[in-house]
């Protein structure tokens, strides 16, 4: 029911529009439900790359499902809406966005619980899943009575939006040129279902419709989205041209993308209906990147005998992208920095990953789509399961179990750490299953309230979860589900519309479930509820004995399942015992309490007989058996080989199995456990083992990398009893150094990629060697300068970039504490020998790299790493300064960020900068989101410690920004709650003062109460919230703030009634608005706001300030915070201008951008505003006197706490909040 059973009648009183009394009386409510959308036009005829602007209509054919339909909810976000028709006729609408600012009346307690309660409840209200959306339209009430023979409803919504800050990201390089020399381009990106802030729609992935798409751009660029481009249209001055798109499968308005620019295009020459696009003059990388991209469609169509779902596919390479990949239907869009050409080795992996990913969700994710939320795993899992299929075809089974194994522990870790990954949630039904992860300080009720970093591990454990369905049910069966899935899609896609059909696209986790069921037979809920149905892994500690006289085996499997993030285990558990007789496996059965297991073994122990043993693979090798236990026939031990369980294991065994499982094991998972737990020994036979795997060519190359490093480790430990050269010196000379002078290095010829990866390797693990003074031998210091000094790449086809980083970074590995002497001051004429040599390799590498830059900027990066480290060293001064300059807008992004790293660093070092400081510039989400992670990563300080930076004016800074600051960008929002957490838990911050007042009345329900603020909050009081409110959502709890305030004025898309230039609009009491009178009777007025004044006050939030201020008008300085993220963050512009006001008066540039920014709209907006005055003028009268007693007593309380961000009034909104 529709407002809980409150319907406005239009029909009762015309002057007032929305404004009329709420009839209680049930027999005229309306039935409020979620219109299905059956197709949808989307047209933007103007993109201004100069004002960074776009205007445009969209138009929606809606089909009603029942009659009466008398109020449609859309999503939109920044958009300015100027006109709503409803089948040709006008419409009425409100437009409410509770994100923009999530807690109003909060103005003291900053407290993270409250702010999460409130955040989720906010996200709720415009949830399109749930039937809510921003944008509310009312539909005309002569179309009502069409209900009754269901006829279609055609929504049509003029929009414009004004230097976006999500949603769409504009580039535009500050150079001569037209905006196409130049390489201008726009493209839309966002987390999760972000169309909304593009332009307005039914912003669901359940939501499926076909799609028209035109867009007009200027004769020089090319714009790109999905489906099929029907035609071309020049304008008649051919200075214009119009793209026309036709996406005839159903897909969600998520799925819809846009990109254009510049492009230069190349059509795949094995596959036509596949084009890429790249940015001026990169076509040749384009070329050499995309050359296998044919083999990734034959791979995924073969092993889902499907075929691709759409007519065409298209690839963007974009600078500045949000992600590196971002799928959308039948098209994608890729970081330009994938890009590369055939000498560079270290990119061309990665490249070919992103894109196998990107395809691998054009079919699951873009062309099935999801049911809700809970089932976004099922999708997640799939396609991320496709892709391991094609990483192990492509790059081999060792580097997908080498893959499998990094994302298991990488899942492990963090699941240990924050508490646990739930990948089903569900909600309702007690207060348990309302917050199914209490531990963690976000919701996942909504994927926009999540973590970005457990949105990572989310997708990692979908997948991982798909492969032990697989281990299951077997792969053949599993690629059957896969099939079904999109077959089923596919006939339906070809249906006209009808809703039953459609939603055979939609994939959620019981129609997954029961194709598994029908295909396999196999009922596998008990794995689904071990591992999708709840969170957390488990953890094994694993030990034995030989019983000699049994000859058995006495297994020993404990768990832990107390701890935070695990759970206990109950069922199979394989393990693997290598014995003199060959390998066999073993299947027990861990039950609730049983620890010991005894495994009968096959083999006797042998004295002095010689023979071959039979390995896992069927090979049989020779062994110096002399280490081993000449009582015990076991060789060595694995449990659990096949990962097949979610978990980390501990097990213990004697350093000579380990070696055994080193050398023999032909398992790359196992080489790399038993290389872990050699740093624990450090043993000559653990350096002969660990020498033995470098020297090995067979053996995988990440393995080797690994034993580098574990033998400098060994080394170290063993530094009084080492013997010969230095650990590597003698191996990397034999391989790579000149056989007559073995100090110079061999000319570089990296045809053989394994000896390219050690090459780089060895140097790097050989720097971390110290000796008996903690310092990196002389010898290897030598050595590393002379492979810098002596490389030679002239007869290389290969580009030696990363290879060259990778000996910087050898340099930076060197470094030690220097050894201060009291009152010296650090110049670079009293630094140490060696250090100055590093020093001075660093200069020249990086000035070098201005001449000349390497791919990606690799050698800078390496140097501004080893620049940190000498200052943390204390080799030389610590100055942030030169990492600030590099940190700069227009400095490659890799290179910013690695500034950006060492300035957090050095802010957590010195205690000087507050985080807030990092950088000045940062227009580019992605470079917003690694500062807000570095710093929630390597934090100035933690909840536990004192610091001077944690202060008022930081806690201040980061609630704006996370309150406000960061509603146009999903995850930069939980990016900076993240951050806030870090810094001050869930609880308000200490270093805040206590609030003035003890006892709060509250006169709306008569009674007195603690002051809220003293202690920790659950989370909004919902039926506290604005009254105002209620007419935004419906089913849901109102959103906790009162966004729809108005000024004194409304200021028309038109501006028809702005104030005459220097008038001071003064903004009401709002308070007095959140008491709305409702009296049964007919006679009584009622005190509701008028739509028009809040949709044209959310205008003014989104965009008046924004633009350069009037003449005349200062602009505020920022705060520190906001000085990190400046460009990108400024709160909305309302606020600003109250920032710099004792009072409410609001500046005169408030009414006159408007009106000036307006100018295109057309005359048909201002009839919807006329009939507001009067009222206006009353209610003014009304509260006048009243505002002066309020506005006296704000300004004698601000003395109190004049700056402080516990203070009575919020430093962002002094009356907005009070």
């Amino acid at each position: 029911w529709d407002l809980l059973g409150l319907e406005i009648d239009m029909n009762r009183k015309k002057d007032k529009g929305f404004e009329t009394p709420l009839f209680l009386n049930v027999l005229t409510c309306y039935v409020m439900f979620i219109p299905h959308t059956t197709h949808q036009v989307v047209c933007i005829n103007n993109i201004n790359f100069q004002r960074k602007s776009v205007i445009g209509f969209v138009e929606l054919t809606i089909f009603p499902t029942v009659v009466n339909l008398n109020r449609i909810k859309l999503n939109s976000k920044q958009c300015r809406i100027y006109r709503v028709r409803v089948n040709d006729l006008e419409a009425p609408f409100i437009y409410n966005d509770p994100t923009l600012e999530v807690c109003h009346h909060e103005s003291k307690q900053r407290n993270l619980n409250y702010f999460s309660s409130a955040y989720t409840a906010a996200v709720s209200a415009v949830d399109p899943d749930a039937g809510h959306g921003e944008l509310v339209i009312k539909v005309p009430s002569e179309l009502w009575k069409q209900g009754d023979e269901m006829n279609v409803l055609k929504v049509y919504i003029e929009f414009s939006l004004d230097q976006p800050k999500g949603g769409l990201h504009f580039v535009v390089p500050d150079v001569e040129g037209s905006m196409a020399e130049r390489g201008a381009h726009v493209f839309s990106f966002g987390y999760q279902n972000s169309t909304r802030f593009w332009f307005p729609c039914v912003d669901s992935y359940s939501e499926l419709c076909t799609w028209k798409l035109e867009f007009t751009v200027d004769a020089s660029m090319v714009a790109v989205s999905c489906g099929d481009l029907v035609e071309t249209v020049y304008t008649h001055d051919m200075r214009k041209k119009t793209f026309h798109y036709v996406l005839p499968i159903p897909t969600a308005a998520s799925n819809i993308s846009l990109s254009v620019g510049p492009f230069e295009i190349l059509v795949e020459p094995y596959m036509h209906e596949v084009t890429h696009f790249c940015l001026p003059q990169l076509l040749p990388l384009l070329k050499h990147s995309m050359s296998y991209l044919h083999e990734i469609f034959e791979f995924y169509e073969e092993i889902l005998t499907c075929r691709y779902p759409y007519s065409c596919f298209k690839t963007v390479f974009v600078d500045e992208a949000y992600v590196q990949v971002s799928s959308y239907a039948s098209m994608s869009i890729f970081s330009t920095n994938l890009l590369h050409s055939a000498m560079i080795i270290d990119q061309t992996p990665l490249t070919r990953q992103c894109l196998a990913q990107a395809l691998a969700q054009q079919f699951f994710g873009c062309f099935i789509s999801r049911m809700s939320w809970a089932d976004e795993w099922v999708l997640k899992g799939i396609s991320g399961y496709i892709y391991g299929l094609y990483l192990k075809k492509t790059f081999g089974v060792n580097q997908y179990r080498h893959w499998i194994k990094e994302e298991l522990d990488k899942m492990v870790e963090y699941e240990l750490k924050m508490g646990g990954v739930l990948l089903h949630p569900t909600f309702g039904g007690g207060k348990d299953k309302d917050n199914p992860t209490p531990h963690l300080h976000f919701s996942i009720k909504h994927p926009h309230t999540l973590s970005w970093k457990y949105y990572k591990m989310f997708q990692c454990k979908a997948h991982l979860v798909m492969r032990l369905i697989e281990n299951r049910i077997s792969m053949e069966f599993m690629l059957q589900v896969f099939n079904k899935l999109l077959s089923l899609a596919s006939t339906a896609s070809s249906q006209k519309y009808q809703s039953h059909m459609w939603s055979q696209m939609l994939v959620s986790t019981h129609s997954f479930l029961k194709s598994i069921s029908n295909v396999s037979g196999k009922d596998i809920g008990p794995l689904i509820k071990q591992w999708v149905d709840q969170s957390a892994v488990v953890k094994f500690f694993g030990s034995f004995a030989f019983n000699r006289k049994r000859n058995v085996l006495e297994l020993e499997i404990r768990q832990d399942y107390t701890s935070s993030g695990t759970q206990k285990y109950v069922g199979p558990i394989k393990v693997t015992v290598q014995e003199l007789d060959g390998s066999f496996n073993h299947t027990l059965q861990i039950e609730e309490n049983s620890l010991k297991h005894d495994i009968p073994c096959h083999s006797k122990s042998r004295r002095n007989k010689k023979k071959k043993i039979p390995l896992m693979n069927g090979e049989e090798v020779d062994m110096d058996l002399s280490a081993m236990d000449a009582d015990s026939p076991l060789l060595w031990i694995r449990i659990d080989p096949d990962m097949s369980i979610l978990r980390k294991v501990e097990f213990e065994q004697a350093d000579f199995m380990w070696q055994y499982q080193l050398r023999y094991e032909r398992d790359v998972v196992a080489q790399e456990e038993s290389i872990l737990a050699l740093e624990k020994f450090p043993t000559p036979a653990s350096r002969l083992a660990l020498t033995d795997i470098l020297e090995q060519d067979q053996c995988f190359y990440k393995v080797r990398q690994g034993a580098c490093f574990c033998l400098a480790k060994i080394a170290n430990s063993m530094m009084s009893t080492w013997t010969g050269p230095p650990a590597m010196k003698s191996l990397f000379t034999r391989m790579f150094c000149c056989k007559s002078c073995p100090n110079i290095v061999k000319t570089n010829t990296f045809i053989s990629f394994q000896s390219y990866f050690l090459q780089k390797t060895m140097p790097v693990a050989m720097a971390q060697l110290r000796d008996i003074q903690n310092l990196c031998p002389k010898d290897v210091l030598n050595f590393i300068l002379d492979l810098i000094k002596y490389n030679d790449n002239r007869k290389n086809k290969f580009s030696d970039n990363y290879y060259r980083a990778e000996l910087i970074d050898a340099l930076t590995n060197s470094l030690t504490p220097a050894i201060s002497i009291s009152n010296e001051v650090r110049t670079v004429d009293n630094l140490n020998g060696d250090v100055r040599l590093i020093l001075e390799e660093i200069t020249r590498s990086l000035n070098m790299e201005k001449l000349l830059p390497s791919y990606r900027n690799t050698i800078t990066v390496s140097c501004l790493r080893a620049i940190r480290m000498l200052q943390k060293n204390g080799h030389i001064p610590s100055d942030p300064s030169l990492f600030k300059s590099y940190a700069e807008y227009g400095h490659f992004v890799d290179v910013r960020v690695a500034a950006l790293e060492a300035v957090v660093d050095y802010t957590r070092g010195m205690h000087r900068t507050s985080p807030s400081e990092v950088s000045r510039t940062h227009p580019i989400p992605y470079v917003v989101h690694k500062i807000l992670s570095m710093l929630g990563k390597n934090p100035p300080f933690t909840k536990a410690a004192e610091s001077p930076l944690c202060n008022e004016a930081l806690v201040d800074q980061l609630w704006k920004l996370m309150n406000s600051g960061t509603s146009h960008d999903w995850r930069l929002r939980c990016d900076a709650v993240n951050l806030y957490y870090t810094l001050f838990g869930l609880t308000r911050p200490s270093c805040l003062p206590l609030p003035e007042l003890g006892l709060v009345l509250n006169l709306k329900e008569k009674k007195a109460v603690l002051n809220p603020t003293i202690k920790p909050e659950q989370g909004p009081d919902t039926t506290e919230m604005t009254v105002s409110s209620v007419s935004m959502s419906s089913g849901v709890a109102p959103p906790p703030q009162g966004l729809k305030r108005k000024l004194d004025s409304v200021v028309g898309p038109l501006g028809s009634s702005s104030p005459e230039p220097g008038q001071v609009l003064q903004e009401e009491d709002t308070s007095k608005k959140f008491k709305i009178r409702v009296r049964i009777s007919s006679e009584d007025e009622i005190d509701m706001e008028s739509p028009h004044d809040s949709q044209a006050f959310i205008h003014h939030h989104l965009n008046i300030l924004e633009r350069p201020s009037t003449p005349g008008q200062h602009p505020v300085k920022h705060p520190a915070l906001i000085i990190l993220l400046s460009d990108n963050l400024e709160p909305p512009a309302v606020d600003q201008a109250v920032l710099s006001l004792p009072v409410t008066p609001l500046p005169s540039s408030f009414g006159k951008e408007s009106t000036s920014s307006s100018k295109h709209s057309g005359d048909h907006h201002h009839h919807h505003h006329h009939h507001e005055h009067k009222k206006k003028k009353k209610k003014k009268h009304k509260h006048k006197h009243k505002h002066k007693h309020e506005s006296k007593d704000k300004e004698r309380d601000s003395h109190a706490f004049s700056n402080s961000p516990a203070s009575g009034r919020s430093a962002r909104s002094p009356s907005m909040s009070d």
